[in-house]
């Protein structure tokens, strides 16, 4: 038996932990002290598909700083997720600040120094034997990530079963000096998930149309990224994110436009961390979705993904966590019902 079995964790998120102050236009105030970062978010978007006991298989990283704030530990304890918190009191924990502007246009610095997750990170923990891992970084340390996991994995195992990489390109490094770059390390992962404006930005394309995005612009695109090859056999995926506009997913076999949960704009409240929330549902719908688990399975787990980040834009911050006779609740709606009800939709939907 594999250890990733023995162990049964489903997902390892790479992304940082960080604390978010996010300023909006006025005159809606600001808000601080918010569980962020791409890892949290990520993890929220497996925790949402993983009751528990199934819960402890989301793997996260948590640098707890001397200013860690007690309300922020006991959320994410209720979560009974697999969080590996480190304690950190010689440095402050991560922090960021976020603008929001006009068009969901979202700028952000970090306040503090932060502190990169790893391959080292995983060394003589369980997170090392994840079913799947979300990397969220440039091409160059994407090809290295993988290398090194990969090789821990079997330094302690033989030859190990190899996971899945779901890869979130870096937004700075999405350019065309870096498209030589990308191209090797599609080669490594299962699924590239850049948004739209990144996909362009690595070909220095606009995939921005008048009222939506450039549909066709973003398919051709994705058609070259399959033509280099994506993975090891090149039967890798790319799930472009677009926003209200849903997700485009494209194999060497298919391409299929999925819309994103919610059409009101009202519904969105803060679209901060919905790529990441729906990174997490996708890997989790991968490892788990369906009768075949697998890279077979994306048009399943991008759906999985689409249903994640709903709950994670809804509101400020993170969505709510409740406990019903009818089992967990998030934002007081079970997820089953909220999946059924979407693909009760979908069995409507006309492509763009």
């Amino acid at each position: 038996m594999a250890k990733s079995d023995v162990h049964g964790i489903d997902f390892c998120t790479l992304g940082m932990f960080i604390i978010d102050e996010i300023e909006f236009e006025p005159p809606k105030p600001p808000v601080t002290n918010i569980l962020g970062g791409a890892g949290t978010y990520s993890a929220l978007g497996a925790r949402i598909f993983s009751t528990p006991p199934r819960s402890k298989g989301v793997g996260w990283i948590v640098d707890c700083g001397s200013d860690f704030p007690p309300e922020l530990r006991e959320t994410i304890a209720q979560w009974h997720t697999g969080c590996l918190m480190r304690e950190t009191p010689y440095r402050l924990t991560t922090r960021g600040w976020n603008g929001y502007g006009a068009n969901e246009h979202r700028a952000f610095r970090y306040t503090t120094p932060k502190l990169r997750i790893d391959h080292d990170s995983l060394v003589n923990t369980d997170l090392l034997w994840a079913k799947s891992f979300h990397l969220i970084c440039s091409p160059l340390r994407c090809i290295d990530l993988v290398e090194n996991i990969v090789a821990l994995r079997n330094q302690s195992l033989g030859h190990a079963k190899r996971p899945l990489f779901i890869w979130e390109p870096v937004p700075d490094l999405c350019t065309t000096e870096e498209l030589t770059n990308c191209l090797k390390a599609l080669r490594y992962v299962d699924v590239v998930s850049p948004n739209h404006s990144e996909l362009g930005g690595f070909f220095g394309r606009d995939t921005n149309a008048r009222d939506h995005v450039d549909y066709r612009t973003i398919e051709e695109l994705c058609g070259q990224w399959l033509h280099s090859g994506i993975g090891p056999n090149k039967q890798g995926s790319v799930v472009v994110r677009s926003g209200k506009d849903g997700c485009l997913v494209a194999t060497p076999s298919m391409m299929k436009w999925i819309p994103a949960y919610h059409q009101s704009a009202e519904k969105v409240v803060d679209p901060t961390g919905g790529g990441n929330g729906f990174l997490g549902g996708l890997s989790i719908g991968l490892v788990r979705g369906g009768a075949t688990p697998g890279l077979q399975n994306i048009e399943e787990a991008a759906i999985w993904g689409a249903i994640s980040a709903s709950f994670a834009i809804e509101q400020v911050g993170m969505p709510v966590l409740s406990h019903t006779a009818r089992g967990e609740t998030w934002n007081s709606v079970t997820v089953e019902d909220r999946l059924s009800e979407f693909k009760q939709r979908l069995e409507k939907y006309i492509q763009p």
